[in-house]
């Protein structure tokens, strides 16, 4: 069995500053799951255009506002809404205040992988 708190994720090497926010890693590759599920930090006012072309992405908002554009549609993202990339989307997501959202990532990261804003504005883990 795995049990670990935020408390002790937090200023740890699972404690990812991923270009717009923080990433802080619970499960991992080397954990032998087959998923990575993080508690990521959006900062307020911050817009980045992402895309994962080696992962699937889901993200459940626990708190704050904004919200996801995809394919030239633009979805709201509140506390409770959760929003999958089934397809590998190029996305935007943009937060107006800070945003709270627990992510889960298939294949699982295996640790340090971060946004790489330096291309076009885009991003991606990269793996």
């Amino acid at each position: 069995m795995i049990i670990r708190k935020l408390s002790e994720i937090i200023n740890s090497d699972r404690d990812i500053a991923w270009g717009n926010g923080q990433s802080r890693r619970f499960l991992l590759a080397k954990d032998g799951m087959s998923y990575t599920l993080t508690d990521t930090i959006i900062n307020a006012g911050t817009e980045s255009l992402l895309e994962y072309t080696n992962h699937l992405e889901a993200c459940y908002c626990i708190e704050g506002e904004g919200e996801v554009e995809a394919d030239g549609i633009v979805y709201p993202i509140e506390p409770g809404t959760m929003y999958a990339l089934d397809k590998h989307e190029s996305h935007y997501l943009r937060a107006k205040t800070q945003m709270r959202l627990v992510c889960v990532f298939n294949p699982p990261l295996q640790g340090k992988e971060s946004h790489n804003f330096s291309f076009s504005g885009s991003s991606s883990y990269g793996i």
